[in-house]
């Protein structure tokens, strides 16, 4: 098949723009990553920098030897974990729950959950409630709050509807209630749709960092992403290194390259990275949670 030219250059457009995209899309993240291994006096010193031009470890072995970030760090793996798996089953249940037709109330309950998609009590309310029930500092604040997504509940709700009808119906011939129906038959039977939603809460408590910074002041709690936004918001490097432990302090005055700008390049990627080395074994998933969610009643 011949081209003629002016399919020609129309192809040469096309790639120049898609590549220069992709080249403003993936730098910034680069540039981080660079600063990250370069030394802070010569990042100082201004230029473009495609790659290290003074290559040092010095920035990460002061992000791992300060205590508030390694445990901010586990902070937001524990805060993952948990919070997905119970946002899951909840979810689940909330889910299997509305699929049913003789469930008194169920569309009370439909709308009531529709509400919140649209309004929100506002967030001096929302605090004022969490403080009152004693959820303030403390861990379970990032997770029992946004227990139930009403969005993942509806593609949850589409996905449960769309199974034959005659596994339930075999199961409870069976002798299997509505509990184990559930877990034992609707569960197993919903792998796509539970990775895609998982995929979905588990960024999320990844990378929110703003609930944590309204309800949690006591370091123990902070998950990386909010002490990530607290080092960036430093304004000079005393003020940070004011507040490391005494092994980092120790050796931040040994390490005379490292500036406020590469120390939160470092600890960027520490936050980053694991998120991000999880992106291509998951990512199919994407398409599914889009295919899943557009799935008629």
């Amino acid at each position: 098949m011949k081209y003629s030219l002016g399919d020609r250059v129309m192809s040469v457009t096309i790639h120049a723009l898609l590549a220069l995209l992709a080249f403003v899309t993936f730098y910034p993240f680069w540039n981080a990553l660079v600063i990250s291994f370069n030394s802070g006096f010569d990042t100082s010193l201004g230029g473009v920098t495609f790659w290290p031009r003074a290559f040092t470890l010095e920035n990460y072995d002061i992000v791992f030897q300060d205590s508030r970030i390694t445990n901010a760090f586990f902070v937001s793996i524990l805060r993952t974990v948990v919070g997905t798996f119970l946002s899951i089953v909840f979810t689940a249940v909330f889910a299997y729950g509305m699929t049913k037709r003789e469930l008194y109330g169920r569309k009370v309950y439909m709308i009531i959950g529709l509400v919140t998609l649209y309004f929100s009590g506002g967030l001096i309310p929302s605090y004022m409630l969490i403080r009152e029930i004693g959820l303030t500092n403390s861990f379970w604040v990032m997770v029992i709050p946004g227990i139930i997504s009403v969005w993942n509940m509806i593609i949850f709700r589409t996905f449960f509807q769309g199974l034959p009808v005659g596994l339930e119906e075999s199961a409870k011939i069976d002798g299997c209630g509505d509990w184990g129906t559930l877990f034992r038959i609707v569960l197993p039977l919903s792998g796509p749709v539970i990775a895609t939603l998982s995929l979905f809460t588990a960024i999320y408590h990844w990378n929110d960092w703003f609930t944590p910074s309204i309800y949690i002041t006591s370091e123990k709690w902070l998950p990386i992403q909010t002490m990530l936004k607290q080092i960036l918001n430093a304004n000079i490097m005393t003020e940070q290194m004011a507040q490391l432990d005494s092994a980092a302090q120790n050796a931040m005055d040994q390490m005379k390259n490292v500036t406020t700008k590469s120390l939160s390049m470092a600890t960027m990627m520490v936050a980053t990275l694991p998120i991000v080395c999880v992106y291509p074994f998951v990512q199919k998933y994407f398409v599914k949670g889009v295919l899943i969610g557009s799935m008629k009643e």
